[in-house]
């Protein structure tokens, strides 16, 4: 089965949910954005060598991966927030 796709919504989900936990800290809700980034580049070479059909094939991509898709959880909090009307 082909599940390298699904990987990269995961990563997003994951990055998302690490930010929730960073912004309890006493960390300056500035880095959030880095956080999200370098955590989605972590996770997206962790899945490139655990999951055979992830969408990359080398360590470069999947970083590029990681972090386009860690930069998309702070992305889809600020939508939330706007919509929401905060």
């Amino acid at each position: 089965m082909d599940f390298g796709f699904t990987a990269i919504p995961a990563i997003t989900v994951i990055c998302y949910l690490v930010a929730h936990v960073v912004k309890a800290t006493k960390l300056d809700n500035k880095w959030l954005p880095i956080v999200c980034g370098c955590v989605g580049a972590l996770l997206g070479v962790v899945s490139m060598n655990v999951m055979p059909d992830y969408g990359a094939g080398d360590p470069i991509t999947a970083v590029a991966i990681g972090i386009v898709s860690g930069l998309a959880a702070t992305g889809v909090n600020q939508i939330a927030k706007q919509l929401g009307g905060k």
